[in-house]
């Protein structure tokens, strides 16, 4: 009987995961014509082909989704049992793999004012930490990461939450020399008057109309303008710029609001959205790296409370 080697069967499980070739090496951290090979031997090995392969795309055959299916529930078995060794190590060891929407990574890093990752990272020199900040809603277990970190209402109800910062407003914004020329919106109607930066969400590519609260009162304004961008950190780099008005969370625009850079508008008008959590599959006994980083989150946010509480 032939025998296989783990190394193959990972990489093939990597591909096939992936549907790309390039991703997977990258994931497995080999060369790309190292895991072309290895596919290849593997194919060879079995005598059938597991992908259909084209310049743009990679696709598994059915008796690649058929090896799939019985290859990845033992590789995840192999990583639970080395896994659970971890326990007995006087210093825990692994790798964390987050996936982190981009939205909450703005949040993670300007909301609380204190460092997150570093004191982690210092308090467990054995674990590495692997963050894919990517804003497609994308499907954690699939993707084989331990956990992910979204806005609260982006959180599926099956999952296991904890919270990472506090709600947050989302502000309407401009820089002085965007005010001087163009003025303040008296109301949010106003909005349809002036250059609005439009965020296109990268998940579905629509663009959703700006909400705004005001004692009790709810008002969506399908705004205009001549830039749309996917990515927020381009949104807040092109209203400091001046370009127009943008609609960004409270804590990515703290700083630059604190330095004048930019202004507030609409001040009685705000819309208030869950913070960021950290969330994780409810049924699956979290690996040693994440129960490690969840035990560090509750202790940092207890910390934060108690110094917000001092103040």
């Amino acid at each position: 009987m032939a025998r296989f080697d783990i190394a193959s069967l990972t990489a093939f499980v990597a591909v096939a995961e992936h549907r790309s070739f390039t991703k997977a090496a990258a994931k497995v951290e080999v060369a790309l014509p190292t895991i072309s090979q290895t596919i290849r031997g593997l194919e060879d090995q079995l005598g059938v082909r597991l992908f259909n392969r084209t310049t743009r795309s990679v696709a598994l055959t059915q008796a690649g989704e058929q090896l799939l299916a019985e290859v990845q529930p033992i590789l995840d078995g192999l990583d639970r049992a080395v896994e659970n060794v971890n326990a007995f190590r006087d210093t825990p060891a692994g790798t964390l793999r987050l996936a982190v929407a981009r939205s909450a990574a703005v949040i993670m890093d300007a909301g609380d004012g204190r460092p997150l990752l570093r004191p982690f990272l210092e308090a467990y020199p054995g674990v590495d930490v692997d963050i894919t900040v990517d804003e497609t809603v994308s499907d954690i277990v699939k993707g084989r990461f331990d956990a992910g970190v979204r806005l609260g209402h982006l959180v599926e109800r099956d999952m296991t939450a904890l919270r990472i910062s506090d709600d947050f407003r989302l502000l309407a914004v401009a820089a002085p020399d965007y005010v001087r020329r163009r003025g303040r919106p008296a109301s949010p109607a106003a909005l349809h008057d002036h250059d609005c930066i439009q965020f296109r969400l990268p998940w579905d590519g629509s663009i959703r109309p700006w909400l705004f609260s005001r004692e009790g009162q709810d008002m969506e304004v399908s705004t205009r303008g001549r830039l749309t961008l996917n990515d927020l950190e381009m949104v807040l780099n092109a209203a400091l710029d001046g370009i127009g008005v943008a609609c960004l969370a409270e804590p990515m625009v703290a700083q630059p609001l604190r330095e004048g850079r930019l202004v507030s508008l609409l001040d009685d008008w705000s819309r208030t959205l869950a913070g960021a959590f950290l969330y994780h599959p409810s049924r699956r006994q979290p690996p040693m790296p994440l129960q490690l980083f969840i035990r560090y989150l509750e202790a940092w946010r207890r910390q934060g409370q108690a110094e917000r509480r001092r103040s």
